[in-house]
């Protein structure tokens, strides 16, 4: 709820800070005190269009803060908007917006730099306005669905709705991408069978690149390879070789060896091991060596192959590993096109079954709207008469849409209309009339909307304008009901409205400076009592004026 409003350099108001309370809070003044100033200059905050008219006369440039309480309301909209844009979500929100002479407008969110748009957007979940201003929420056809919905209780309904919406365009969406996946491949087809053909024939293997191009830099060196080898060879079993030196040694030590004890066995096994070894490793060279192809023909084929690999990946754009891949998944493609038939036709056997399933529960969802309309229009009603507004007639209209509107929440178009003259055709809240006779038609729709709306805060602009007596009791009645559960602040010229208020406050105009400055001061008890004996009585207050004022408190 709205907690804290500071005004500076608006119109005629030089500095004004106000501290706001939860349930019906109530602004009364004489007429050109400065009310409409405040609610200017609280629509600034929220969001409306700034023009340089607001700043005061003298002044450098108009600033509004609004601060809102959010503590008690954690699945507020606002959270999610607030994380959307990567804005810090606490309890305490605060709105800021300052206009200067030249008409430039900037725009704050708890201190952070916003845009206007996003501070409007803020500022319509936080507070509805209705009057003699801009009014948003219940004025918004798009809010009526879905307030249709919260007030028949049908939250679960519509969420099944939204579901299986979600489930047949993922159906639709598949079976779309198929049939243009088809018919690519349909137009490609001879050059997809040319590619694969070509692929069929090349039949490259991952890895196969790095295979052969180790291989052709062997077979580049052979010559020094096949030299090194036979040299290695050569000082290891070559007449003169380690193999010939290490059993020449173990010739002279073995015959020795029964008449040292056992000294030499150490020495003669480890020559025996190397001798092992030093055997092993010519046999593997004379093996390597046996084995390298001296064929110069085996490095052109090599090369030959190479080359056509790399050729194939330059022409499709891929790396060599990527030629087999390509050739599964253009092979795939071809398959799709001999299989179209049978996949289409399952795919589209699921978009239809997803769409029935659809249907249904969006079709149920529309039968219990039509039934929650009606009681809708009669409790809406029952309001009206009391407000002076019984010739009007309030329906809610609930029309199956095109199969091209069906969406997430349903197959209906909902929309609140409504007739002020017996034998008119209902139109839209819209376009009826404004002023005072529009913000009880709210005043009317919001007491039986009191609990589904997530507002948390309302403001009425001369609600009771043209009525006076039972109606305007029955108004302040109204508006103190709607107080119990929300933040409700009115301006008021009715004593009976303004006597059901929890707090009070009076928009004065006073001469400082030979200049007008409009100030707002909350009212005690007594002073609230002499406020609204003025309302009753005019100019002079008479003690028979301040006995009906303390009567009417009494009855709020």
């Amino acid at each position: 709820m709205l907690v804290a409003l500071s005004i500076r350099d608006v119109v005629l108001i030089e500095r004004l800070n106000l501290a706001f309370r939860p349930g019906l809070c109530v602004l009364t003044g004489e007429t050109g005190a400065g009310k409409s100033i405040l609610l200017d200059a609280l629509g600034l905050a929220l969001g409306a269009r700034g023009d340089s008219a607001l700043v005061r006369h003298g002044a450098d440039q108009a600033a509004v803060t609004a601060e809102f309480d959010l503590s008690s309301r954690p699945d507020h909209p606002v959270f999610a908007i607030l994380r959307e844009q990567d804005l810090e979500a606490e309890d305490t929100l605060v709105l800021r917006r300052t206009v200067t002479t030249d008409g430039r407008s900037r725009a704050f969110v708890n201190d952070q730099p916003v845009g206007v748009t996003l501070l409007r957007r803020l500022g319509e979940t936080l507070v509805e306005v209705h009057g003699q201003f801009e009014t948003h929420g219940l004025l918004d056809p798009r809010t009526h669905l879905g307030l249709l919905d919260a007030y028949a209780g049908l939250g679960d309904r519509a969420k099944a709705v939204d579901s299986a919406w979600r489930a047949w365009r993922q159906a639709e969406q598949a079976r779309t991408r198929a049939a243009e996946d088809a018919t690519r491949a349909r137009a490609e087809e001879d050059y997809l069978r040319h590619a694969v053909a070509e692929l069929d024939a090349l039949d490259p293997h991952e890895g196969e690149e790095t295979e052969l191009a180790d291989k052709r830099i062997m077979l580049q060196n052979r010559e020094k390879l096949v030299e090194a080898m036979d040299q290695a060879y050569a000082e290891l079993a070559g007449e003169r070789g380690a193999e010939r030196s290490i059993a020449a040694a173990l010739r002279g030590l073995n015959r020795i060896a029964d008449k040292t004890g056992g000294l030499l066995d150490p020495v003669i096994a480890v020559l025996d091991e190397a001798s092992v070894q030093l055997e092993e490793a010519s046999r593997a060279l004379q093996g390597l060596s046996a084995n390298v192809d001296m064929d110069g023909g085996s490095l052109d084929r090599i090369e030959e192959r190479l080359f056509a690999l790399r050729a194939a990946a330059r022409k499709h754009g891929v790396e060599v590993d990527g030629l087999a891949p390509l050739r599964a998944e253009m092979a795939g493609r071809l398959s799709l096109i001999e299989d179209q038939g049978d996949i289409l036709q399952k795919l589209g056997r699921a978009a239809e079954e997803a769409k029935a399933a659809y249907a249904k529960v969006a079709e149920d969802l529309s039968k219990a709207r039509a039934a929650a309309a009606g009681k809708l229009d009669s409790a809406v009603a029952a309001e009206l008469k009391p407000l002076k507004l019984e010739k009007a007639r309030f329906t809610t209209r609930v029309v199956r849409a095109e199969e091209s509107g069906w969406g997430p929440d349903g197959i209906d178009d909902v929309a609140f209309t409504v007739a002020t003259n017996p034998g008119a055709p209902p139109g839209p809240l819209a376009k009826i009339a404004s002023g005072g006779e529009l913000a009880r038609f709210m005043l009317a729709l919001k007491v039986v909307l009191a609990q589904v709306g997530t507002v948390p805060s309302l403001v009425f602009d001369e609600v009771d304008t043209g009525i006076g007596g039972a109606v305007a009791d029955a108004v302040g009645e109204r508006l103190a009901t709607l107080g119990r559960g929300l933040q409700v602040l009115v301006v008021t010229h009715s004593p009976q409205v303004a006597a059901r208020g929890r707090h009070h406050w009076q928009v004065r105009k006073r001469a400082t400076d030979g200049r007008a400055v409009t100030e707002v001061v909350e009212l005690s008890d007594a002073q609230r009592r002499e406020e609204i004996a003025r309302m009753l009585s005019g100019a002079e207050i008479t003690e028979a004026a301040r006995a009906a004022a303390e009567a009417l408190i009494g009855r709020g």
